[in-house]
């Protein structure tokens, strides 16, 4: 059955947005490219822009974000947002200057990654802890970002915990962000514990910007659950999207993929990225996503280890072949 027709009463079904999670070191354009050719989703949004002490350029934005040289479009037509991450006003102030010079057509803010390194330097959840400051962050972004160009932010519930949820939603809107996407978690919980999701509901209750539901959409039937606790219609999709490449087409029109058409992406995807990184990146890319794929693909979960010890893209070829072969029969 068609997602969208089960949709709750007071919504069409145009209503339901689904959005491509940003991941470090996972959601490089490449992915983008290959997640917008099975297509489904709204729009993606960019692997986050580290700004540190000095301003990103336009230049600078373009290389790291190619679908900005695009109009902010994958191939396939489908909406990037950038998403920067910094806790340096100024800087972070400033490339959103370089953002509208860039082309960006909406810019996001990340004060939910979770990672060591990047809360270590003040950025991402780490800014959770003080509502003042992530104010002057976001307030400052948007006095210099273009004012055609929309504002968003996805946070966490919290860092340790969830004693300043409601101050940094406060504190986000009052700057001037119109969307923000809510994980369901904690810094502190990681991805271990599930979403809680009525915390997100209650914020939806509280605040007048878009709300997007984040954390444990996995299917058809997570969707509909969290729709239901949350009373959103804009989602955000991460870790399902790495391990069913065609969830958001299967969410938006009931179809989804066979196994034939998987290896057929994932041949393609090999291609595509040995046109931008060398044979062992390459490989690590595709040992990486088959790692998520297992999750929901038995034919991967059977043939991981065998998919792990090849030594060259050729080699990978060939496996995916055979497996392909094998199954056929």
């Amino acid at each position: 059955m068609n997602l969208l027709n089960r949709a709750t009463p007071h919504q069409s079904p145009q209503d339901i947005i689904l959005a491509v999670a940003p991941m470090e070191g996972v959601m490089d354009h490449t992915m983008r490219s290959l997640l917008s050719s099975v297509g489904g989703m709204d729009y993606l949004v960019s692997e986050f822009v580290r700004v540190t002490q000095q301003t990103v350029s336009a230049q600078s934005l373009k290389r790291l974000v190619p679908e900005l040289d695009k109009a902010s479009r994958t191939t396939f037509n489908h909406p990037v947002h950038l998403q920067i991450l910094g806790s340096n006003i100024d800087t972070m102030a400033s490339t959103a200057e370089e953002a509208g010079l860039a082309g960006a057509t909406h810019l996001d803010l990340n004060f939910g990654c979770p990672a060591k390194r990047v809360n270590g330097h003040g950025g991402g959840s780490f800014l959770l802890q003080d509502p003042k400051t992530l104010y002057n962050v976001v307030y400052a972004v948007r006095q210099s970002l273009p004012k055609h160009i929309p504002l968003s932010a996805k946070m966490r519930l919290g860092y340790q915990d969830e004693n300043l949820f409601f101050e940094n939603l406060d504190a986000i809107e009052q700057a001037g962000a119109t969307t923000l996407t809510i994980h369901g978690r904690t810094k502190k919980d990681g991805y271990g514990p599930p979403a809680r999701w009525e915390k997100i509901g209650q914020a939806i209750k509280r605040s007048s910007m878009t709300i997007i539901a984040n954390g444990d959409i996995r299917d058809r039937e997570s969707l509909l659950e969290c729709q239901q606790v949350t009373g959103c219609s804009h989602f955000m999709i991460g870790r399902g999207s790495l391990s069913n490449p065609f969830i958001f087409r299967e969410l938006k029109s009931g179809k989804q993929g066979s196994f034939e058409e998987l290896f057929d992406l994932m041949e393609g995807y090999i291609d595509k990225l040995l046109d931008h990184y060398d044979n062992f990146a390459t490989l690590g890319r595709i040992k990486q996503w088959s790692g998520h794929l297992r999750t929901d693909w038995p034919i991967i979960a059977e043939n991981l280890k065998a998919i792990r010890s090849t030594q060259h893209t050729d080699e990978l070829k060939a496996l995916m072949n055979s497996i392909r072969n094998s199954e056929i029969k």
